[in-house]
């Protein structure tokens, strides 16, 4: 016999997860206790939503579900932004929450809520939990509708009592198959590099389905043999270093100049695992030619062709789809586009050399370019980032190129501000001997303030880099610009690296660019949770520039 408590964790087990992001609470001291005695990593936070965000971070570093785990009521609540976040992301994350005791259902008593309907809106399957032996095949359950198809998150909620119910016979728990990787049609193979082969000005633009997929060696081979430039966005950033031979840096227009004077004058766009959604101007003529015809290749079928018609689309595995690619070009080699190439990385330059010449302002407070260049010349080629939104943050994304896989978090397509510190915690515990930076602003950093003592508790060398500006920069550009005037976009210039010493790592206030270096060779040297709070000079970035011309 077992108890609920001992069936969780051992489905756990089974399932492959061997941790837990949580906040303690009345309704999970039995199952917490129950996977200490297993052994199980538990990390405890400050917040249910950093707990559920850090989750989804290591959902999508290590591409399988993970376990997020609140307590009920207020706490299931608080996760629900996370949960949403995982949603949009299209993460495979399991959330669970606890409950008051099932005996007591129906009667108004502390902490009771509907958490499944709650839930609903943003889970791929949710259910409440009414029997304790039924803990093995509804985990199992939701680890598979968390894994299957389009990805995202699932919900349980568990009842208190059920967790320290004794259990006799309980269900089994089903293990879910393999993801499929449904391979593509040949003929669509042959028309797709067909199309590409004739085109005069073809560009390659990958997204997510890219990281998902484990396409990156393949898209390599493809592009050597193609000579095709390429450009990546959302957890494509990375797959392929920015810096390789065929790699054109972002492919989101908001961030990147050069797409606007490349992407309308393609012929032929390859989309590579990329929702062709509002990061691409939802493939309409702000970004390019209405002539221009597109190829999309994704693993869901409801994205073929939504926004934007299509030439072709291929609905498969991205991976298997660019060997199936490179079998059929056997030894071939493409011939450069030579004329096509040279304007394509003429634009990029032009682009990185305005980029540099706002950075060239060396004056205090530093200007946001002036800071990204030097730490693009300053960190190490290793660095991991996690990037948060504002506009101080959105330079640096212009700046600093994406280099390693797995190694650029965003916040996802629900925009949640704040998230960049839990998804750093994640980032730091997947890899624990690389630098990670997490990049926000100081209105950004108050959301998750308190997971600054999380990273100080596990000992996670985290450089927290704050661009303060004592306000909510973009909104603060955007009204004065569109309204004439600014209303609550106004913060103190807080001293956040007191906060981090107080909570007992390390930090220290930036005022002066000739201090930026060496109070960056001073967080990196140091090893330990590490703040710089650095006064920066309020700079319209080329985010918001992009947002105020689709406005005007």
């Amino acid at each position: 016999m077992a108890t609920g408590a001992d069936l969780f964790v051992e489905t756990l087990g089974k399932l492959g997860i061997h941790e837990i992001f949580t906040l303690v609470g009345d309704h999970l001291n039995e199952v917490l206790s129950a996977a200490a005695r297993r052994g199980l990593r538990i990390i405890d936070m400050r917040h249910e939503s950093a707990v559920v965000h850090a989750a989804d971070a290591w959902s999508r570093l290590r591409r399988k579900p993970s376990l997020a785990l609140v307590t009920g009521g207020p706490g299931h609540t608080n996760a629900l932004t996370g949960i949403a976040t995982a949603f949009q992301a299209c993460s495979p994350l399991i959330a669970v929450s606890g409950a008051p005791s099932s005996a007591f259902a129906g009667r108004q008593v502390f902490q009771a809520i509907d958490q499944v309907g709650m839930a609903a809106p943003v889970v791929k399957w949710a259910a409440r939990l009414t029997n304790a032996a039924h803990i093995p095949y509804s985990l199992a359950r939701a680890y598979a509708e968390a894994d299957c198809g389009r990805m995202g998150p699932a919900h349980l909620t568990i009842p208190t009592d059920l967790f320290s119910a004794v259990v006799d016979s309980p269900m089994q728990a089903i293990a879910p198959p393999a993801r499929p990787a449904p391979l593509p049609e040949s003929r669509l193979v042959e028309k797709a590099l067909d199309m590409l082969k004739s085109a005069r000005r073809p560009v390659v633009i990958g997204g997510s389905g890219v990281w998902w997929a484990d396409a990156g060696s393949a898209l390599r081979r493809f592009l050597n043999k193609t000579r095709l430039p390429y450009y990546s966005v959302t957890m494509a950033r990375g797959v392929l270093s920015d810096l390789a031979p065929y790699s054109m840096g972002y492919a989101d227009g908001a961030l990147n100049k050069a797409v606007h004077r490349v992407f309308p004058k393609a012929d032929v766009v390859l989309v590579l695992g990329k929702r062709i959604d509002y990061r691409l101007a939802l493939g309409g003529a702000r970004l390019f030619s209405s002539a221009a015809r597109f190829i999309q290749i994704d693993i869901h079928p409801q994205e073929l062709g939504a926004n934007r018609a299509l030439a072709l689309g291929i609905c498969a595995d991205l991976r298997k789809t660019l060997e199936c690619m490179l079998e059929a070009l056997g030894r071939a080699q493409w011939k450069g586009r030579g004329e096509w190439l040279r304007m394509v990385r003429a634009e990029d330059r032009n682009w990185r050399q305005e980029l540099e010449r706002s950075g060239g302002d060396s004056a205090s407070p530093p200007h946001p370019a002036a800071l990204f260049q030097l730490f693009r010349r300053t960190l190490p080629a290793e660095t991991l980032y996690s990037w948060d939104g504002g506009d101080f943050v959105h330079w640096g994304r212009a700046i600093v190129p994406a280099r390693h896989p797995g190694g650029w978090l965003r916040l996802g397509p629900l925009g949640t501000i704040g998230s960049s510190l839990p998804n750093a915690l994640a980032l730091q515990l997947a890899n624990p001997g690389s630098p990670v930076v997490a990049v926000t602003g100081d209105g950004s950093l108050g959301f998750y303030l308190a997971e600054l003592e999380t990273l100080v508790r596990y000992d996670l060398p985290v450089i927290i880099i704050v661009g303060n500006d004592a306000g909510w920069g973009l909104e603060r550009e955007l009204q004065r610009e569109l309204c004439g005037t600014t209303v609550a976009c106004e913060l103190r210039p807080s001293r956040y690296d007191l906060v981090m010493r107080g909570f007992g790592g390390d930090g220290e206030t930036v005022e002066l660019f000739e201090e930026l270096e060496p109070a960056l060779r001073r967080a990196l040297a140091s090893r330990r949770p590490y703040l710089l709070n650095i006064m920066i000079r309020p700079s319209r970035s080329p985010f918001t520039e992009w947002q105020l011309a689709g406005r005007r």
